[in-house]
């Protein structure tokens, strides 16, 4: 039978010695979560802690070892670091949330952290949660923004930088864009480079982006989550002391759907839903300014009533917003004396007013 790719590949990598022990990086555990598709081929190489530092050129060895196989036509490794980190003391905040067997909680320095989500994609939440970033940040307050979507990341596009953080050792040092601190997959893989990763993996980049990123401390953390009900929000929820959930959605009834499904989820975690956005409320003509409802209007206000929790406010579908994320300038910031920035001011304080009291109460998670 004909060998497959993934197969060549692991063949081809048993010829990578790790210069420490002398073994090959196969035999030695070291290659996780390999996949092959199109040509294309992704893998990680997991490493002790201590020593990702002096693995990369190991990492570009198996790379370029990858690459040279008949019909890969691209090959992207990246270097993970599962071991936990020693025992600390917890605060009564983090010990209070931890679920048995999850090791300490990541984010300690973080006031609040608040994940925005939704429950299906093209409803605008990134571009929602790049807004009450920098909304929040020109509050005064000290923000981060973590890109949790691995498969599509969009913050270098949205925040108009496609600069590589700098690495000391194990450390990386988040990117500083329009008053914030923020870390994408997106800033350390080529622009179209597909992730074409397994849950695990993904949940190890999600800990690594949240655990050896050097965010210091920080007022609120705002999370660009993926849509759905997958792996990132487990991990996000097991791992982080969630202050709560915001969830954005537009008015038609497919789309609230969704975002029924996406509260019940984080109700079932145990994380609180600070409240409801419905985005593309209503489309604003940019010439003559005539108003047209083409999703609908009002569904995700009667929504948040039929779910008990706040509407926290409605945005339009303008041209401005859409081209001004396009072009790596946020609304908020390039345009702040208009109505669209002012309802992400209005909306992202009182995120911040909701997120400090929940961050404060801190409830345990709860896994049924």
């Amino acid at each position: 039978m004909a060998e497959t790719l993934a197969e060549a590949v692991t063949t081809a990598l048993r010829a990578v010695k790790d210069p420490a022990t002398g073994q090959d990086v196969v035999s030695s555990g070291m290659v996780q979560g390999l996949a092959a598709r199109d040509g294309l081929v992704q893998f990680s190489l997991q490493v002790p802690r201590e020593r990702a530092a002096q693995l990369e050129p190991l990492r570009l060895t198996a790379q370029k070892a990858a690459a040279a196989v008949p019909g890969v036509l691209n090959a992207t490794v990246v270097l993970t670091a599962h071991r936990e980190a020693p025992p600390q003391a917890a605060t009564p905040r983090q010990a209070a949330r931890a679920p048995s067997g999850q090791g300490p909680m990541l984010l300690p320095e973080v006031g609040a952290i608040v994940a925005v989500a939704s429950g299906k994609g093209g409803v605008g939440k990134s571009t929602t949660a790049v807004n009450l970033a920098v909304a929040l940040a020109a509050q005064g307050l000290k923000v981060g923004l973590l890109d949790a979507d691995i498969y599509g990341p969009s913050l270098p596009q949205m925040l108009g930088t496609r600069e590589r953080p700098r690495a000391t050792g194990n450390r990386i040092t988040p990117l500083s864009r329009w008053g914030l601190k923020a870390m994408s997959i997106g800033f350390l893989v080529d622009e179209e480079t597909p992730m074409i990763w397994r849950g695990p993996m993904v949940m190890g980049a999600l800990e690594q982006m949240m655990g050896q990123v050097e965010w210091g401390a920080l007022d609120i953390m705002i999370v660009d989550m993926p849509p759905g009900t997958g792996d990132a929000q487990l991990t996000m929820s097991q791992r982080v002391p969630l202050a709560g959930a915001v969830i954005v959605s537009t008015p038609q009834d497919v789309a609230l759907l969704d975002a029924r499904r996406g509260v019940r989820m984080f109700e079932k975690v145990n994380v609180p839903v600070l409240g409801l956005i419905e985005n593309m409320s209503y489309f604003c003509c940019p010439n003559c300014g005539h108003r047209s409802d083409i999703f609908g209007h009002g569904g995700a206000r009667r929504e948040a009533e039929r779910l008990g929790i706040e509407f926290l406010g409605e945005l339009p579908l303008k041209l401005a917003i859409r081209e001004l994320a396009d072009a790596g300038t946020p609304i908020v910031t390039a345009r702040p004396e208009t109505e669209e920035a002012e309802a992400y001011r209005r909306i992202a304080a009182r995120v911040w007013e909701k997120a400090q009291a929940k961050a404060a109460a801190g409830p345990a998670i709860v896994m049924e």
